[in-house]
């Protein structure tokens, strides 16, 4: 069992950044993978980015490409997703997500386990 706290969210204007964090618990939460999901309000829960539980392979969704960052310190059993050059489209709840270990980056929500509350993310323009 894996316990995922998220932090850092907040409201920013567009152009803007924030650093979200996720600290998990648990039995050995240090080897999971973990992702970074969004829901923004009257639609569907999306993929934003993933990285396995060495952080040697990480993947992000198209629409965050070049602007989100994911990475994580197992030191600190926290995964950190560095969003910068925000826009009102990045609103949204963003939720941490946490799956048993493996070798590749998984993008589906069928693919994760545990799931944190969620912290809110609001870009003004």
């Amino acid at each position: 069992q894996v316990q995922l706290v998220e932090s850092g969210g907040g409201q920013v204007q567009a152009g803007g950044s924030l650093r979200l964090s996720c600290a998990a618990s648990g039995r050995a939460s240090s080897t999971y993978n973990l992702g970074w999901f969004r829901q923004a309000p009257g639609k569907e829960r999306e993929f934003v980015a993933a990285i396995t539980w060495r952080g040697g392979t990480t993947y992000n969704a198209d629409s965050v490409k070049g602007r989100f960052t994911i990475s994580r310190d197992n030191a600190k059993n926290t995964v950190y997703l560095q969003m910068n050059s925000l826009n009102p489209e990045d609103t949204a709840v963003y939720y941490c997500a946490g799956r048993t270990a493996s070798l590749r980056a998984f993008t589906s929500i069928d693919d994760y386990n545990y799931w944190g509350q969620g912290t809110q993310v609001t870009v003004s323009s």
